[in-house]
C-alpha cells in the first residue's frame, strides 16, 4: 500500500518521531500535563523497559570491555565514500566493474556521491528504542555560558536564566549526580595525583552523569545508567497505565514523510507517512494536533529534506567535536604508594586514619593489601598484586569547559568503538583520557541528501561536507598538547592506545544541522523548537545546537526539548 492510497486517522494529541532522551522528555512532560502521545521509532526494542541502557546488565557491570561489541553493533554508519580503487590481487574471473563508467557501489550507506576527505566516515545513527542512549557514556554537563552559550557577538536564543532552570528539570529527568563514583580509591587516586600536579589541574572536578547507585552496590559496585526509560519514568513500562493523558510506543515503525500543506509562513503538517517496518508493504497515514521530530541530528533533517522543507540552513552550519584520545597505565609510584596519597587526600599525612571518602577509601586499600600479602607469604601464588578491591568504582573525573581551555577533558574509564582493554591486562590499572574539542557553525559544513541514492532506511542519501579552519586545527593542537602534559602526571601510554586523533565523526556529536535562531534565514527552528513557518511542528536533539560545543550534549538537548514543551502546552507565542 502506498501512502496515497493509506488510511488517515487522528492517533494522539502530539506524534514524537524518535524515542531517545529528547523525544521521550517530550513525551513525559505532555502526558503529564495531560495530553495523549504516540511515539514511534523505526528501531526495534531491544529491553523488557521502553529504552533501558544495555550496558546495565550484569555481564558489562563486571566486565565493561565487553560492551564495545555491542556499541558497534548498534552504530550504522551514515555516509562511507566508495572506494573505487581496483583490487589488483583479485581473482580476475570474480566480478568487477568500469570505474570509468560507475560511480561505484552504493549498498550498505557506501556512497559515490561523498568526497573522502570531507567526510565524517566515523558518523552513524542508532536505529533502536532508546536511541544512542541505549549504550551512551552518561556524561552531563552543562554548556559553559561564555565558550558554548555564546558566540560571534550572538547570544544563546534561549536566555541564560531560563536555561539555568531547564538545566535543574533536565538533570533531575536523568538523574544527574556527582557522588556515585566520588567515595571509589581510584577515583580519589587520580584526582589526588592531578591536584597535586600543579595549578593546571587545580580545578579537576567529577564528571556530571547520569546514573545511580544499585540496591546491591555495596557488594558487586554496580550502578545504574539511565537512559531513555528514566526521562520516561513510570511510562517506560508498557504496562503502565498513566493517571492523566496517553502515551503509545511504536517500534519498528518508521516515519518517511510528513505531508506539509500551506505556503509562505502559514504552513502545517497534515499527517505523518508511516512505514512498519515489520511488514513493509503496510504504509499509513498518522494524523496528530502536533509533530515532534526528535531522530538524530543527521535523520531529522533528512526527514524534513524528504518532506520538502526548503529552509536554507537546513544540514548546514554542521559542527563535530575533534577529539583526541589516549589510555596510560598508573605509574608504579602512583601505586606503590596509594594509601599515602589518599591519606594525604584526606588531610591525614601521617598515616593515620584519615577522615572522609579518601581516609575510608585509604583504610581499604591497605585492609586489601595485607590480606593479599598473607597470601602471598602463604605461599599462594594467585594472591592479587593490585592493590584495589575488585569493587573499587573506576575513576570518572572531568576537567570541565573555561574560557582559556575552550575543551572538554573526560579522565575515566569506559566502553567505546576503541580502546578496549586486552584481557591479559588488568583494567584497574588502565585510565582513559578523552579530551573533546569545539567546531564553530560555517554554512560550507553541511550534510546534503541525494535525490538519487537511498540508504539503507530508503531515505536519501546523506553526504558530509565537513572540515576544520585554521583556528580550530591550532586549538585542537593545543587541546592535544594539554592532554599530553595530564598522561604524563597519571603514567605511562598504554601500547596501543597511544595519544591519537580520533577518525572524524567518532564522538558522535554531530551539531548545528537544525540549529535554533532568530532568523530562518540562518536557522531551522525558533527559540521554542518550532520549525520556521510550519505552525505545528517542532524538532528536537542535538541538531538544534547553534554554535558548536566541547561538553557533550545530551543534558542541554533535553533542556531545549523542555523548554519547546512548555510552548506546546501553553500555545506558542504568537500563535
Amino acid at each position: 500500500m502506498n501512502d496515497i492510497d493509506a488510511p488517515v486517522s487522528r492517533e494522539a494529541d502530539v506524534l514524537v518521531i524518535g524515542s531517545g532522551p529528547v523525544g521521550c522528555a517530550f513525551a513525559r512532560r505532555l502526558v503529564d500535563a495531560g495530553g495523549s502521545v504516540l511515539m514511534i521509532d523505526a528501531g526495534a526494542q531491544l529491553s523488557r523497559r521502553y529504552g533501558e541502557h544495555l550496558k546495565n546488565s550484569y555481564l558489562f557491570q563486571k566486565n565493561i570491555d565487553l560492551f564495545v561489541s555491542v556499541i558497534r553493533g548498534n552504530l550504522l554508519p551514515l555516509s562511507t565514500a566508495t572506494n573505487r580503487e581496483p583490487v589488483l590481487t583479485l581473482d580476475p574471473s570474480a566480478f568487477s566493474y568500469d570505474p570509468e563508467k560507475y560511480a561505484g557501489f552504493s549498498m550498505r550507506n557506501q556512497n559515490p556521491e561523498q568526497r573522502k576527505h570531507l567526510n565524517l566516515p566515523a558518523a552513524a545513527a542508532t536505529y533502536a528504542v532508546g536511541g544512542m542512549a541505549t549504550h551512551w557514556t552518561c556524561a552531563v554537563p552543562r554548556f559553559h555560558p561564555e565558550v558554548e552559550r555564546r558566540y560571534g557577538g550572538q547570544d544563546y536564543p534561549i536566555d541564560e536564566k531560563q536555561m539555568d532552570r531547564l538545566y535543574d528539570a533536565a538533570e533531575s529527568l536523568l538523574a544527574r549526580s556527582t557522588s556515585v563514583f566520588a567515595s571509589s580509591a581510584r577515583h580519589l587516586l587520580v584526582k589526588q595525583v592531578l591536584q597535586r600536579a600543579g595549578e593546571e589541574f587545580a580545578d579537576i572536578t567529577e564528571l556530571p552523569l547520569a546514573v545511580s547507585d544499585r540496591a546491591d552496590s555495596a557488594r558487586t559496585s554496580a550502578v545504574t545508567w539511565s537512559a531513555a526509560d528514566t526521562v520516561l519514568g513510570d511510562l517506560a513500562d508498557p504496562a503502565h497505565t498513566p493517571p492523566r493523558g496517553s502515551f503509545t510506543l511504536l517500534p519498528e515503525h518508521q516515519c518517511v514523510r510528513l505531508e506539509i500543506t500551506g505556503s509562505g509562513k502559514e504552513q502545517q503538517v497534515r499527517y505523518a507517512v508511516v512505514r512498519n517496518l515489520r511488514d513493509v508493504r503496510e504504509e499509513v497515514r498518522l494524523r496528530a494536533d502536533t509533530y515532534v521530530v526528535a531522530c538524530g541530528a543527521v535523520p531529522t533533517p533528512q526527514l524534513l529534506f524528504n518532506s520538502g522543507v526548503t529552509l536554507p540552513a537546513l544540514g548546514r552550519y554542521l559542527t563535530e567535536q575533534p577529539m583526541s584520545f589516549c589510555q596510560v597505565v598508573l605509574q608504579q609510584a602512583h601505586m606503590d604508594h596509594v594509601e599515602e596519597i589518599l591519606r594525604s587526600a584526606s588531610g591525614d599525612g601521617d598515616g593515620n586514619s584519615g577522615g572522609g571518602p579518601a581516609g575510608a577509601a585509604a583504610d581499604r586499600v591497605a585492609q586489601y593489601r595485607a590480606a593479599q600479602l598473607k597470601r602471598l607469604r602463604s605461599g599462594d601464588k594467585t594472591a592479587d598484586p593490585v592493590p584495589f578491591p575488585p569493587t573499587e568504582r573506576d575513576p570518572n573525573l572531568a576537567l570541565l569547559v573555561t574560557d582559556g581551555r575552550p575543551w572538554h577533558c573526560q579522565i575515566h574509564r569506559d566502553a567505546f568503538t576503541y580502546g578496549a582493554v586486552p584481557p591479559n591486562v588488568d583494567p584497574r590499572l588502565i585510565v582513559d583520557l578523552r579530551w573533546f574539542g569545539i567546531s564553530r557553525p560555517h554554512p560550507e559544513n553541511r550534510v546534503t541528501f541525494s535525490r538519487r541514492l537511498r540508504d539503507t532506511f530508503d531515505m536519501p542519501q546523506p553526504t558530509f561536507r565537513f572540515c576544520l579552519d585554521e583556528a580550530e586545527r591550532k586549538e585542537t593542537d593545543r587541546m592535544n598538547e594539554h592532554m599530553l602534559r595530564t598522561a604524563a602526571v597519571l603514567g605511562g601510554f598504554m601500547p596501543g592506545s597511544e595519544p591519537v586523533f580520533l577518525t572524524p565523526g567518532l564522538p558522535l556529536h554531530i551539531a548545528g544541522t537544525t540549529r535554533m535562531g532568530r532568523s530562518p534565514l540562518d536557522s531551522v527552528v525558533d527559540e521554542y523548537s518550532k520549525v520556521w513557518h510550519v505552525d505545528n511542528l517542532y524538532l528536537g536533539g542535538n541538531g538544534l545546537h547553534p554554535f558548536g560545543n566541547a561538553s557533550n550534549p545530551t543534558l542541554t538537548s533535553v533542556a531545549m526539548a523542555l523548554h519547546a514543551v512548555d510552548a506546546i502546552v501553553k500555545g506558542h507565542p504568537g500563535h
